[in-house]
């Protein structure tokens, strides 16, 4: 019984510990209006970013990948019109 303890008392402790980043809010429009991924990654790759992942979030374009100072960066775009709506840069 002891052992059930501490098990979900570690369980509990290790959720605690994990930051929760909320997601970007994009705004929606119909998928006809957004942009292509590939021209979308090709825009993104023509500013400097080498792209390790794009996919799909929400009405986001969202890409990991590293910026032209080799920093990692997570870059939440708006589907439609690529302007950047939520970025976190590795300091």
């Amino acid at each position: 019984m002891k052992q059930l303890i501490v098990v979900v008392a570690l369980s509990v402790a290790s959720l605690a510990s994990v930051p929760a980043f909320a997601k970007a809010d994009c705004k929606a429009y119909p998928k006809a209006e957004w942009m292509p991924q590939a021209d979308a990654k090709a825009k993104i790759e023509a500013q400097g970013y080498t792209i390790s992942k794009f996919k799909v979030d929400g009405n986001c374009y969202e890409i990991y990948g590293r910026n032209k100072a080799g920093k990692k960066v997570e870059i939440y775009y708006d589907a439609k019109t690529l302007e950047p709506v939520k970025s976190e840069i590795e300091k």
